[in-house]
């Protein structure tokens, strides 16, 4: 089956190009893709799975994946989206960026040699010369067709306006795509639905410079069932990287889907077939539940690998309980379908002084130390409305001393609302 039918029947895809040509592409194997990757963060997070899933569907299928950090559109900003200019990035901080997401991307991509690629538009548009740029690349664009595009009407029509620097980005954006053509062969740029703009401009510039025939693919944008948007909680965002979003925490995250959700996230974050996530469609209650632990784990396997999922499993069990999954759900899942075996070592953990601990310390504060609230009165609301939790039972007063007579074996569990965990041990 083509990749173009799966990621469709997935529901990834939102608008094409020449459809029966594209179709017709990517067929057979050996297709080249792209997708650029901003580095406005140093991490990626779970908004941007999207994109990153369609590469590895195309991978897997025998097709070669681009992945392009935005090393030197980073450096202008994309207005796609946006209501106001982005901050100017200095280029260590885009560096330092760049090296971030590449990480991330090779949990999800093959980037050895024969695989997918790993490209960095500063190294053509860097040292371009303006003047033969706006004589060569420029001349194609019609001022009176980018204004009308989307990303650059709301922009001028909003109060900031657009700047100069940002309405030069399409031009760039296009040039990605005319060079990897150029240099990899590349005929399919993919993007989120904000950047049809840009890569029709793109597929436009190839058929005037170049005479031939590219396409291009934007992809739905996913929000969850209860209108919000996807990979946004309210602690913020949802990391790639386990320094910032704990392996744990993602687990947690994806087990907390709506039950509206679970089918098309199955869909469109995991690799199991679409025949076994039909089914789940039908599943209520404790199998529902089965369903979404199996999500959490596959979810986590991809992004953090196998011993990491493993270990948030081991650690939700110990928190929440075993929840025995049935073999007839989702069989192709490798998760352990019984309850494993060992303590809750993946949970985010703080390893503090014995002596510190021992001179005491308020609950209120230790919340705030490690990280379950942003400020210490955040941690007194939290206590004050009866969300706090320290061992399984309900924390009453905000200035309650916590010592290491609080310790039930070697360990201290504090927990804000419902499910975000955080463990305190001795430091050895």
């Amino acid at each position: 089956m083509s990749v173009l039918t799966i990621l469709k029947q997935r529901g990834f895809i939102e608008n094409t190009t020449h459809d029966t040509e594209l179709a017709e592409y990517l067929e057979n194997e050996g297709a080249t893709c792209y997708i650029g990757f901003d580095p406005t963060a140093e991490s990626l997070h779970v908004g941007h799975l999207i994109p990153i899933m369609s590469l590895a569907h195309m991978q897997r299928h025998g097709h070669r994946p681009i992945a392009m950090v935005g090393g030197g559109t980073g450096r202008i900003g994309d207005p796609s989206g946006r209501t106001e200019m982005r901050q100017m990035m200095t280029l260590d901080t885009i560096e330092k960026n760049m090296q971030g997401i590449r990480k991330q991307l090779s949990s999800f991509l093959d980037f050895n040699q024969g695989g997918a690629i790993l490209a960095n538009n500063a190294d053509w548009l860097a040292n371009l010369e303006y003047i033969p740029f706006l004589r060569d690349v420029g001349r194609h664009f019609s001022v009176n067709r980018m204004i009308k595009t989307e990303g650059y009407r709301k922009r001028i029509e909003s109060e900031e306006g657009l700047s100069f620097i940002e309405f030069n980005y399409m031009l760039l954006q296009a040039y990605d795509f005319c060079n990897l053509f150029d240099n990899h062969g590349c005929r399919l740029q993919m993007g989120g639905s904000d950047q049809w703009g840009n890569i029709v401009a793109g597929v436009e510039l190839v058929r005037k410079m170049r005479r031939e025939t590219v396409f291009g693919i934007t992809f739905q944008l996913i929000t969850k069932s209860d209108g919000t948007k996807m990979g946004k909680t309210a602690g913020g965002a949802v990391w790639l990287d386990p320094e910032k979003t704990s392996p744990y925490e993602y687990f947690q995250f994806w087990v907390n889907t709506d039950d509206r959700d679970v089918a098309r996230f199955l869909a469109l974050f995991t690799f199991l077939p679409l025949e076994e996530i039909e089914m789940v469609k039908n599943l209520e209650g404790a199998e529902l539940n089965s369903a979404k632990s199996i999500l959490a784990f596959e979810a986590t396997r991809l992004a953090h690998g196998t011993q990491e999922a493993e270990k948030a499993l081991t650690a939700a069990v110990s928190m929440f309980g075993a929840r025995e999954i049935r073999a007839d759900i989702l069989p192709s899942s490798t998760i352990n379908r019984v309850k494993p075996e060992g303590a809750n070592n993946s949970l985010p953990t703080t390893a503090m002084d014995e002596t510190e601990l021992s001179a005491g310390i308020p609950v209120y504060q230790l919340f705030h130390r490690v990280g379950l609230v942003k400020s210490a009165g955040e941690a007194r609301r939290l206590i004050a409305q009866g969300g706090a939790y320290m061992n399984e039972s309900h924390v009453t007063a905000f200035d309650l001393t916590v010592d290491t007579s609080n310790m039930e074996n070697g360990e201290i569990v504090l927990r804000a609302g419902k499910k975000r965990y955080h463990r305190i041990t001795i430091a050895v």
